[in-house]
């Protein structure tokens, strides 16, 4: 879809937005363009369940999600992430409305293998229709969550989700935000990254385990036909460019 654009956000990046961040989006809002954000919460995920006594298990970079955890994780992306980013972008006189899994089916999932990761999964569907209506006149904030045909939720991770979302809705444009201005090799940025060289600085261990599952997110994307997947701390910089060659 040519006027769609995903921007994933991470939990922590929502009390560090900057001026430019919501400039663009108006920008955007105004040239007439669909805009979607996907929020993520793991900081905040994590300090609940260290103050809940509640253990913290990560494996390949996804946290393990039974039960308890699931709970506390929708307490927080829905009571607490969600409406601190809706907040900020009302603020902004951004049109928003806030959106779950559970709202007209948004996100079916399925599990990403429950025997290892509990109630965690990954996104297979997203109502198009009804997203894209609301796209029309508000710039949607979604939850990283998904609900499986059987109604059991799913902790999804941000970035896999908006990859997942973006290459289902054919979106023409993916942003994955982060904490630097990209994917850095030795402290600098890295302008345009093919998988062969990912792969590479992996092994080498120049790319660390915190950007890795947002590489392997990029990479689904522009696989999938994303036109554009980009790893950026600013919607302005073009950070470090995703390409298929």
């Amino acid at each position: 879809m040519k006027d769609l654009i995903i921007i994933k956000i991470g939990g922590q990046a929502i009390s560090e937005l900057t001026e430019d961040f919501f400039e663009q989006l108006a920008i955007w809002h105004a040239q007439g363009k669909k805009i979607l954000l996907l929020h993520g919460g793991g900081p905040l995920i994590t300090k609940l369940c260290q103050q809940l006594q509640v253990p913290v298990v990560k494996k390949n970079g996804v946290r393990v999600t039974d039960m308890q955890t699931l709970a506390l994780t929708k307490l927080v992306l829905l009571g607490q992430a969600q409406p601190l980013l809706l907040q900020k972008l009302s603020a902004h006189h951004l049109p928003v409305v806030g959106l779950n899994a559970a709202d007209n089916q948004m996100l079916v999932g399925k599990y990403l293998d429950q025997s290892v990761y509990g109630q965690v999964g990954k996104v297979v569907s997203v109502n198009q229709s009804a997203l894209l209506k609301l796209l029309d006149s508000y710039i949607g904030v979604l939850a990283p969550l998904a609900v499986t045909k059987n109604g059991n939720w799913l902790n999804v991770n941000a970035d896999q989700a908006a990859a997942d979302t973006a290459s289902l809705l054919g979106a023409k444009k993916l942003y994955l935000m982060t904490d630097v201005a990209g994917v850095l090799n030795h402290h600098q940025l890295i302008a345009h990254l093919t998988k062969p060289i990912s792969q590479k600085l992996i092994a080498e261990k120049i790319i660390k385990s915190g950007m890795q599952p947002k590489i392997k997110a990029a990479f689904a994307a522009c696989a999938a036909g994303v036109e554009q997947v980009a790893i950026t701390n600013c919607l302005k910089n073009p950070g470090t460019i995703i390409t298929k060659e």
